[in-house]
């Protein structure tokens, strides 16, 4: 995956989220062409891209607790595409390095929204 290997990653949360999303789709295109690793994938892009979107959306709250709502949003997605990437890493649709980078990258971006939630609350 291009960007995620870089070493110099973006540090705006909403370029790598971006950018997350976006390498899903372009890696999508090496899969298995059997229905269950299809059926994974596809829900890893529309839950990749929704975490992206759901942040994007979070920056035009009038309220606190619906800025934290829509943070949160967007870590339940990024979780769900977590679990779709495990499962495929199960039946073997993926190489497991590729699958693994893409979860370092994953845990990065839970542990940044998560802390922008943390960060949110104590203001």
């Amino acid at each position: 995956m291009s960007n995620l290997n870089s070493n110099s990653k973006a540090f705006d949360i909403d370029e790598r989220l971006i950018a997350f999303a976006g390498e899903i789709v372009l890696y999508s295109g090496s899969i298995k062409k059997d229905f269950t690793s299809e059926y994974y994938t596809k829900q890893m892009i529309r839950s990749s891209g929704s975490a992206a979107l759901n942040l994007g959306e979070l920056q035009g709250t009038i309220t606190t607790k619906y800025f934290i709502f829509k943070a949160s949003l967007s870590i339940k997605e990024l979780k769900e595409t977590r679990m779709s990437l495990k499962i495929l890493r199960y039946v073997g649709a993926y190489k497991n390095e590729v699958i693994d980078n893409i979860l370092g990258e994953l845990e990065q971006l839970i542990a940044i929204v998560s802390k922008i939630i943390v960060n949110k609350r104590n203001v």
